[in-house]
């Protein structure tokens, strides 16, 4: 049984912190149909069309009939684990730092064998195991063996919370707190057990229902953030930067209106000020000591999380500017993991449906209630997910897209959602 993980001592400022190790990360294009899955939180393997044989490792051809028609599948992961054994002696800067580790190989019930790293409450072999497919540390998909049935505490194993980035004990900012998203969002890391969450506010003034209830919670913090002005955005880094272990971008401005629906550029500048320009500042400001405190002990700094839209994927017309601005928000997200990948930083998106707020007032159902956002971002941060797309809207449109984004645009242009 995992034992719980208890409120890490505090740091000895006088000792350097280390710097990051990555485990091994080179992949060839067809293992990384392995990442791409695991990175939405799914395994999949490869199975041959012609003969139905799954593939494992990924490959050009069937290994039995060698033919090409090779499609990725969801699999259940259900095998035996057939032996293990403990590494105590690595070559790997990365492993050598984190010994002894558990390696095991289980025979899929789907037919191929696979070499996992092993869950601390999986027994001896041999044992029924369930494998499943995690990001590590450097963004790749690996292999974990996990017990059938696991305890309450199976986020807390070493190994678990190495790939994943559960805010239990953590420091975390929330950009937005006023939003009906940011408050969810403050209230569901507290219950995931954040050990302090600065709630940022840019209009001091303006208080919503439930915003002052947020500073009644014993972990929460309210600081003055408006990430349109690049003084707040700096005066705020240089305060608490050295301290945060997660950010979650919820700062938000949604406008309903496409090319023609406003005169001038204002709504749309603004979108774009706080959606894309927004997260540019927080970015430069919180990036770089992110990435400096990737390896800061039991909880280093882990995640960046940034509340998108799915409209990012396709333009809705009726919302076409605060689309655009999603879309460039989201092509920023993008550059911002490919650059603290090399430092073992999470990199989260979030595309949501339709939320149920003001802005969303004449959006008929199904809307996604905000408390259900706010879930979805703590099961990603626990599981170790790149993307998250929330609600039956957002899975309906991404299907859609996936198929067909032409077709999409089109029934989009036509009136549909």
């Amino acid at each position: 049984m995992t034992r719980p993980l208890t409120r890490p001592p505090r740091k000895d400022p006088t000792l350097r912190t280390p710097r990051i190790n990555l485990p091994p990360g080179a992949r060839g294009r067809v293992a990384l149909g392995l990442t791409a899955a695991a990175a939405e939180g799914r395994f999949m393997l490869q199975v041959c069309g012609e003969c139905g044989a799954t593939q494992y490792p990924p490959r050009e051809a069937c290994y039995q009939c060698l033919s090409s028609a090779l499609r990725w599948q969801p699999q259940d992961g259900a095998g035996e684990l057939l032996a293990e054994t403990t590494l105590a002696h690595s070559n790997d800067l990365y492993f050598r730092e984190r010994l002894p580790w558990r390696l095991g190989m289980v025979r899929l019930d789907a037919g191929p064998s696979v070499m996992v790293h092993l869950h601390g409450e999986v027994g001896a072999a041999p044992a029924r195991v369930r494998v499943g497919v995690q990001l590590d540390r450097a963004g790749q998909a690996v292999l974990i063996g996990f017990p059938e049935k696991g305890s309450e505490h199976m986020a807390d194993d070493p190994m678990l919370r190495e790939m994943a980035s559960d805010p239990k004990f953590r420091k975390v900012l929330v950009t937005d707190g006023k939003s009906p998203v940011g408050q969810a969002m403050v209230r569901a890391l507290a219950q995931a057990g954040a050990d302090r969450i600065w709630v940022g506010q840019a209009e001091p003034w303006k208080q919503p229902a439930g915003f002052a209830d947020l500073a009644q919670l014993p972990q929460v913090t309210i600081v003055d953030l408006d990430v349109r002005d690049e003084r707040s955005v700096q005066e705020i880094a240089g305060r608490i930067a050295g301290k945060v272990d997660i950010v979650v971008n919820t700062a938000e401005v949604h406008r309903n209106a496409g090319i023609d629906g406003r005169r001038g550029t204002d709504v749309a500048r603004e979108e774009m000020e706080v959606n894309y320009f927004g997260l540019l500042r927080l970015a430069q400001a919180f990036g770089p000591m992110l990435k400096a405190r990737a390896a800061d002990g039991t909880t280093h700094a882990c995640a960046w999380v940034n509340v998108l839209s799915i409209y990012a994927l396709s333009s809705y017309p009726p919302e076409g500017t605060f689309a655009a601005s999603k879309a460039a928000a989201l092509s920023l997200a993008q550059c911002l993991r490919a650059e603290m990948r090399a430092s073992g930083i999470r990199v989260v998106n979030l595309f949501p449906g339709p939320i149920d707020d003001a802005w969303n007032q004449n959006v008929p159902p199904p809307k996604l209630a905000p408390a259900a956002l706010a879930n979805a971002v703590i099961k990603a941060l626990k599981s170790g997910v790149e993307d998250v797309y929330p609600g039956d809207i957002a899975q309906d449109w991404l299907a859609r897209w996936r198929d067909n984004p032409k077709v999409l645009e089109r029934e989009l242009a036509a009136g549909g959602q």
